[in-house]
C-alpha cells in the first residue's frame, strides 16, 4: 500500500486550469482517470488526510504510485480527452458500464452500390445507417417483413446477390414481390437507392407525409377505376400502418429524444435508455456497473452520456436528452453533445407531462434490471461460495457461517417499535424462517435496547429447543436456562415443525448474526448472547453509511474491498431484514388506524362486524340504532345486540358544549 504523499506533486506544479489527469500504479498502468475545471483544487482534494476521504477513492490513492496530467483549453476538451483516456487504458477505478446484453440493430448499407436491410450487432461501421437498438432481433425481423411490401429493398447476403446476378434468376423474395431484384435489373441502381433512402426516412418517423402520399394515389387510382392497384395501395397502407403499431406512441409526432433513467444502491448501479424517433420508443438498452468510485446519480449520467455518444456523430444524437440528474458543471457536456450532433441538443430534467411519464417508466425499467441483475448474481453457487468464504476470512471465522441471520429495528417516531429476523443458508434467502419481534421490553424509541431484547430472546428460545431435544450443553450454564424458561411467546411467521406439528420456531443456530448498524448495535447483540452463555456464534454489524462492518471488540471497522462478493452478500442480507422489518411495522401501522369500536364486543367476529356496518351504512348510524334494530340484523341475538350498543356507548365522542343564552356550539379550546 502505497503512502499518498510520496508522490504528490509539490506546491506549485499544479496548474490552475481544465485539464485530465491519470493515476499509475507501481507498475505504471492507469487505475483512474479524471477531469477538472480546475487541475490544482482536484488533485489536492486527493492529498489530504486519508481518514476524511470516502473509502473508494482512499483505496485508489493508495494504490496509486503516481500521478500525472494534461492541461486543455476548455472543460470540454477535457471532457473529449476524459473518455478517450477511459477507453484506450480503461483504468480499474474508473465507472464503467457493462452491457446486459449485445443488442441488435437494423442496419441500411448505404456505402454499397445495392444499399442492403440486414440485423446488425456489434461496432457499428462508417457508411451505415443505423435504426434502434432492438431488444430482440425477432422483433426487427417482424417490422422489416411488414416494410418490404412497400419497399422492396434487397436483403439477401452477397453471395446469394451475385449468385441469382450469374443465372439470371432473382431469389424467392424477388417472385413474391418483396424484393425488387436489383440482381437480375429490374430496377437501375438508382431506384434500388431511391427505396433505400425512402425506407430510412420511414424508419427515421417521417410517416406522416409517406402515408398521406400513398392514401392520395389510391383514391387516385379508385377514380380511375384502376381498382387492382387501388387495393395494392391500401395493403401497402395497413402494412405499414401494422408496422407503425410495433412501436407505442408515447410523445408528440416530431419528438426525436433518448431518456436516461438510473436505478442505484450502494455497490452497483443500473441505466436504461428508451430511444424515441417521431414520437415513438424505437430502441431500448441497458447496462450495469459496479460503482468503483465515489460517484453520485449526476455522475453517473455523465460517465452514461460518455459512453452513450462518445462513438456517435450526426443524427445518432438527437435533438433532447432527459436525465433524472444534470452533471455539475452541465455546460461543457451539453456543449459536448452539441458538437457531436452538429446543432443544439437541449439536456434537461423532464418536469412534467407526457415526457415525465415517460422517464417514470424508464425508471421502472432500470430499477428492473438492476434487481434481475442481483438475482442472476445471488443464484451463482460459485459465487455464493466465495461470498462466504470472504466472509469468513475477514471476519477471523474457522469456517464458512452456512446459516447467517440478521436483526434490524424499526419504528415510525418512537411508536410501534419492531424488529426483524432473516435467514440465509448457504447464499440464498430462506424465508419461511423468517421472523418479526414487537419489542416489549421498555416503551419509546432505543435501537441498542430493542437489539439486545430481540437477540437475547431469539436465543433463549435456542437454547429452549435444545434442551427439549436433548442437546443441552453444560458451558451454556444455569443462566441460560432460567433465561429460556422465562421468555414468553413471540409473534412470528410459520416454520418448520417437530413430530407434533408445533413449530420449531428458533431450534437452528447460526453460524454468524449480522445486524443492522454500527458498533453499540454490535456490542449490544454480543452482550446478549454472553448473558446466555452463547460463545460460538459470530456477530458483526454493517453501517449503511459506509458499508464498514463493525466487529465488537474492535475500535476500528473492517473494509471489505468494493469489489468483494463477501461485502455484495452482507448488503443483501442486510436490506432484507430492513425491507422485511418495514413491511411489518407498517402492516401494524395500518391494523392500528382501521380500528373499530366493535373491535371490543366479546365474541364478535369479523363477519357479523361486516353485516351490522353494511346494514346500517356507517358507524353514526349504527351507534343511533336501538337494540331492536340491532337484532333485525341476520345472526345478532338479543344479548349481542346489547353487548353491541354498551360498546358504541362507551365509543361515543363526548357532546359539544352548548351555550344555553345563544345556542350557540362552543369550541373546547375556549374556556
Amino acid at each position: 500500500m502505497a503512502d499518498p504523499s510520496s508522490y504528490r506533486p509539490k506546491p506549485g506544479q499544479i496548474p490552475d486550469s481544465p485539464g485530465v489527469y491519470r493515476f499509475r500504479d507501481e507498475h505504471g498502468r492507469v487505475i483512474y482517470v479524471g477531469k477538472a475545471k480546475s487541475l490544482r483544487q482536484r488533485l489536492s482534494s486527493y492529498f489530504q488526510d486519508l481518514a476524511g476521504l470516502h473509502p473508494r477513492t482512499r483505496t485508489m490513492v493508495t494504490t496509486a504510485a503516481s500521478v500525472e496530467w494534461t492541461v486543455v483549453a476548455t472543460e470540454v476538451e477535457a471532457l473529449q480527452l476524459e473518455y478517450s483516456w477511459i477507453k484506450e487504458y480503461d483504468p480499474r477505478f474508473n465507472v464503467k458500464y457493462r452491457d446486459d446484453k449485445s443488442y441488435p440493430y437494423l442496419a441500411v448499407t448505404l456505402n454499397e452500390e445495392f444499399p442492403r436491410v440486414q440485423v446488425m450487432r456489434g461496432a457499428k461501421k462508417k457508411g451505415v445507417r443505423y435504426f434502434g437498438p432492438y431488444a430482440h432481433a425477432w422483433a426487427i425481423r417482424e417490422t422489416v417483413d411488414l416494410m418490404l411490401r412497400v419497399f422492396p429493398v434487397r436483403t439477401c447476403s452477397a453471395g446469394v446477390f451475385k449468385r441469382s446476378a450469374q443465372i439470371g434468376r432473382p431469389c424467392l423474395l424477388g417472385y413474391i414481390g418483396k424484393c425488387s431484384a436489383p440482381c437480375v435489373g429490374r430496377v437501375s441502381p438508382e431506384e434500388h437507392r431511391e427505396l433505400a433512402e425512402e425506407f430510412c426516412d420511414f424508419m427515421a418517423g417521417r410517416t406522416g407525409a409517406y402515408l398521406r402520399r400513398l392514401e392520395r394515389r389510391m383514391q387516385e387510382a379508385a377514380e380511375e377505376m384502376e381498382y387492382e392497384k387501388a387495393a395494392r395501395l391500401r395493403d401497402d397502407i395497413e402494412a405499414l400502418r401494422r408496422a407503425m403499431e410495433k412501436n407505442a406512441v408515447v410523445l408528440a409526432d416530431a419528438t426525436d429524444a433518448d431518456l436516461i433513467a438510473v436505478a442505484e444502491d450502494e455497490l452497483e448501479a443500473a441505466v436504461q435508455i428508451f430511444h424515441v424517433r417521431g414520437g415513438r420508443v424505437r430502441g431500448q438498452r441497458g447496462w450495469v456497473t459496479d460503482k468503483v468510485e465515489a460517484v453520485d446519480t449526476a455522475g453517473l449520467v455523465e460517465h452514461a452520456l460518455q459512453q452513450l455518444y462518445g462513438e456517435e456523430q450526426g443524427d445518432a444524437v438527437p435533438k433532447e436528452v432527459l436525465v433524472p440528474a444534470l452533471p455539475d458543471p452541465v455546460e461543457p457536456v451539453a456543449e459536448w453533445l452539441t458538437a457531436r450532433r452538429g446543432s443544439r441538443v437541449d439536456l434537461r430534467i423532464p418536469q412534467r407531462g407526457d415526457k415525465k411519464d415517460l422517464m417514470a417508466t424508464v425508471q421502472r425499467n432500470a430499477q428492473q434490471a438492476l434487481a434481475l441483475h442481483k438475482t442472476k448474481r445471488a443464484s451463482d453457487l460459485t459465487t455464493r461460495s466465495r461470498a462466504l468464504e470472504e466472509i469468513a476470512e475477514a471476519l477471523g471465522l474457522d469456517s464458512a457461517p452456512l446459516r447467517v441471520e440478521c436483526f434490524d429495528i424499526s419504528h415510525l417516531q418512537g411508536q410501534d417499535v419492531v424488529a426483524s429476523m432473516v435467514v440465509f443458508e448457504d447464499g440464498l434467502a430462506r424465508k419461511s424462517e423468517y421472523r418479526r419481534f414487537q419489542i416489549k421490553g421498555f416503551e419509546g424509541q432505543d435501537d441498542v435496547r430493542s437489539m439486545h431484547e430481540v437477540v437475547s430472546r431469539r436465543f433463549r428460545r435456542y437454547l429452549r429447543e435444545s434442551q427439549k431435544t436433548g442437546e443441552w450443553t453444560v458451558e451454556r450454564g444455569a443462566e441460560g436456562a432460567e433465561g429460556a424458561e422465562a421468555d414468553g411467546p413471540d409473534e412470528d411467521t410459520a416454520g418448520p415443525r417437530d413430530d407434533n406439528g408445533r413449530p420449531k420456531r428458533f431450534a437452528y443456530p447460526p453460524q454468524l448474526v449480522v445486524v443492522d448498524g454500527g458498533r453499540p448495535q454490535v456490542q449490544a447483540a454480543r452482550r446478549a448472547l454472553d448473558e446466555l452463555g452463547i460463545a460460538d456464534v459470530a456477530v458483526c454489524g454493517l453501517a449503511k453509511r459506509l458499508e464498514e462492518v463493525w466487529l465488537p471488540d474492535e475500535e476500528d471497522p473492517v473494509v471489505l474491498p468494493r469489489t468483494s462478493e463477501g461485502l455484495y452478500l452482507l448488503q443483501r442480507v442486510r436490506d432484507e431484514a430492513h425491507r422485511f422489518a418495514i413491511a411489518y411495522q407498517r402492516g401494524k401501522r395500518t391494523r392500528t388506524m382501521k380500528a373499530s369500536p366493535l373491535d371490543a364486543v366479546p365474541g364478535l367476529g369479523d363477519s357479523r362486524k361486516q353485516a351490522l356496518l353494511k346494514h346500517f351504512g356507517s358507524v353514526k348510524k349504527l351507534r343511533a340504532a336501538t337494540v331492536e334494530q340491532l337484532c333485525e340484523v341476520p345472526g345478532v341475538g338479543r344479548k349481542t345486540a346489547l353487548a353491541v350498543a354498551a360498546a358504541l356507548a362507551e365509543s361515543a365522542p363526548p357532546a359539544p358544549a352548548v351555550n344555553m343564552a345563544t345556542g350557540e356550539i362552543l369550541d373546547e379550546s375556549e374556556g
